[in-house]
């Protein structure tokens, strides 16, 4: 089954070449029966990629340790569903996950497509070969997942215990959904500069594609964020780990790229603007790539592997972004602008918002590329963290949340700010009484934290009054508002719920910042703690093993009012003798939207124990803003104009009875 899952991979290889050149060949002689191969292809070319990569699952699942991939990062003691995470949890099995999501989009295009044009058709699939071809062959050359080992040992190194964790079944997955995801949207716009035709019908067919790829990278993001937090026991949500921050580079680009895809679809305006966004998400997604792979990197998050991929890496992200941006300059000046619009405009609010997001990613691209930069040219080495990106970050996504509500209410062309900000009048008066409630009634309470307060309020309130007033609230009678409120289209409520999500991670992000508490100090069983009102009693520790690791579990006690005991939080250092690595397990009690957070340190001599605890206000509501994100991303995709491959409706003949709908 390994033989038959590395001869798949090489299989797949040659078909993405026959992808890559065989349909672009056809659209540019117009030949429909060169065009009509890349269809069946690309779909074989999925088959055998999930093949190879059912075969490497089987290989871990078996515990089949003459695979050199399965002996370095799986053991024979772990649990079913880490050796089957473990797939995708090292270098070459997360690279053949990556080929294999894209190969998967791939198939979409090629499936549900029908309704593009076939040269357009075309085009994005020879694009999309193409970018398989060169990942393909950098997996075969440079990460081989499927190299034997002869003899074959016994037992396997283990999986990073810090990987053991379902959040590894989700996190990477999800993520690369969203990373590969906007590939298609790259694959759209190298395909409209072949043919040097862009209109608003391109718009269309690439928005589904950025919905679900932004949908996915934003429920990526949410769950690494939460598995950090509560796997690695150090208590917070974003470091601004360089890793991090390729991740969410992508995510600030594609955000700008589905705001900029809504203006040229509805005002054909904006064409060359988001075409240059499509191609410089791809390409920020391709970074992430790198930064992750190249081993240029030291992170939690990073696989550190040999120079020659990163210089194989390098290669492709030169091709790829270098091409692109070539070919963008070359046919650029043949493609129309598109449309005018006044300033005061739907259209305008989304440009500004386009123009904060861009300077925000710059700003964070700065960030991460500058202390690699300087060490490569200066060998010297400097550290650029939170305070650099708090204050350069942090004010530019002031007034662009600050702008947010107006966006939905103005008109399209030309719009009526006035108008707009009467309208948000309800929004405005209860923001400011979140901010005076929070500044006078909130102990501790600073002027950030009430401005963070009024903010996530006015995001709030603002996405319930876009529904509110184009529902008719308070200008119909209620039957009729209900009428409309039904029938709104789905595209408006995934709007709402994206802006009101944001709301909600924000209004998390500043309770836990601002309002959270935090105490470290050494406890002996039978010891009580107090923090924030919340009474805790240790019991002490408990030596436990597991499958393939052992620890100390200390149990906690969360003790009421009455001095009974109202439920226990457990935390725990683990051993794990094959890797001889420790990691914390924390204990968290979520309580109503806030949790109690704990993690164990060393054990003293006197049989005290480190503990460090923290009270963390709001902090679910950082993952649930971003589960709302996704659910608004979600609602989008069932708006029928943006369902992939929907096909027109077909007119009804003259004189045909109508039927209500």
């Amino acid at each position: 089954m390994v033989e038959t899952g590395h001869f798949a991979l090489v299989l797949a290889f040659a078909l993405s070449l026959v992808q890559m050149l065989v349909p672009l060949v056809g659209a540019r002689t117009g030949n429909q029966r060169l065009m009509a191969v890349g269809g069946p292809v690309t779909v074989t070319g999925f088959a055998l990629t999930a093949l190879s990569f059912a075969a490497l699952a089987g290989a871990y699942a078996g515990s089949d340790f003459s695979v050199a991939n399965v002996w370095e990062n799986s053991h024979s003691l772990q649990p079913m569903i880490y050796k089957i995470t473990g797939t995708w949890g090292n270098h070459e099995g997360s690279m053949l996950l990556w080929v294999l999501i894209l190969t998967f989009f791939g198939t979409l295009v090629a499936v549900f497509g029908n309704n593009l044009p076939a040269t357009l058709k075309a085009n994005v699939l020879a694009v999309q070969g193409m970018i398989g071809a060169a990942f393909f062959l950098f997996i075969l050359a440079t990460s081989n997942p499927f190299i034997r080992l002869n003899p074959a040992p016994i037992e396997g190194r283990d999986l990073n215990p810090i990987l053991q964790d379902l959040g590894l079944a989700i996190h990477p997955p999800m993520l690369y959904l969203g990373y590969v995801g906007f590939s298609i949207c790259f694959s759209f716009s190298v395909a409209a500069l072949i043919e040097g035709r862009i209109d608003a019908s391109w718009a269309r067919w690439v928005r589904p594609w950025t919905l679900v790829a932004w949908m996915f990278l934003t429920g990526g993001i949410a769950m690494g964020s939460y598995w950090a937090y509560y796997e690695l026991g150090w208590g917070g949500f974003w470091f601004w780990d360089p890793v991090e921050n390729a991740s969410f580079m992508p995510w600030l680009a594609g955000t700008a790229l589905l705001h900029s895809a809504i203006v040229m679809e509805k005002r054909s305006a904006l064409k060359i603007w988001t075409l240059l966004l499509a191609i410089l998400t791809f390409s920020l997604s391709l970074l992430g790539t790198f930064l992750v792979r190249s081993g240029v990197l030291t992170s939690v998050h990073a696989f550190a592997t040999d120079p020659a991929r990163g210089v194989f890496i390098l290669c492709i992200l030169t091709l790829f972004i270098g091409g692109s941006l070539t070919l963008f300059a070359l046919r650029a000046s043949q493609l129309t602008a598109g449309g005018l619009f006044h300033p005061i405009s739907r259209e305008g609010a989304l440009v500004l918002n386009n123009l904060f997001l861009t300077t925000a990613t710059a700003t964070v691209l700065v960030g991460t590329l500058y202390p690699l930069a300087l060490e490569a040219l200066t060998g010297g080495k400097i550290s650029v963290g939170a305070p650099f990106f708090d204050l350069t970050f942090g004010p530019l996504m002031l007034p662009l949340l600050a702008i947010v509500p107006f966006g939905p209410l103005l008109a399209w062309k030309r719009g009526d700010v006035i108008a707009a900000s009467q309208r948000l009048m309800a929004a405005f008066a209860l923001a400011i009484a979140a901010m005076l409630v929070t500044g006078l009634l909130i102990d501790g309470a600073s002027v950030f934290a009430a401005l963070g307060v009024g903010l996530a309020v006015w995001l709030i309130a603002g996405a319930l009054t876009d529904l509110a007033v184009k529902s008719g609230f308070g200008s119909v009678a209620p039957a009729a508002v209900l009428r409309r409120f039904a029938g709104l289209p789905r595209s408006v409520f995934g709007t709402a719920l994206a802006h009101l999500g944001l709301g909600l991670t924000l209004l998390g992000i500043v309770g836990t910042l601002c309002f959270g508490t935090e105490k470290i100090l050494t406890m002996r069983a039978g010891e009580t703690v107090e923090l924030s009102g919340h009474t805790l009693r240790f019991e002490g520790l408990v030596p436990q093993k597991g499958p393939n690791f052992t620890e100390d579990r200390g149990r906690f006690l969360l003790m009421n009012s009455d001095g009974n005991a109202d439920g226990a939080i457990t935390s725990a250092k683990r051993f794990y003798p094959a890797r001889q690595m420790v990691t914390t397990e924390s204990g968290i009690r979520t309580l109503g939207l806030s949790q109690l957070y704990l993690s164990l340190g060393d054990e003293n001599n006197d049989g005290s124990v480190v503990v460090r605890l923290w009270w963390k206000p709001l902090v679910t509501l950082i993952w649930g803003g971003g589960l709302v994100m996704m659910a608004g991303a979600a609602m989008s995709l069932l708006d029928r104009r943006l369902r992939v491959g929907a096909p027109a409706r077909r007119r009804k003949p003259a004189g045909a009875l109508a039927t209500p709908t």
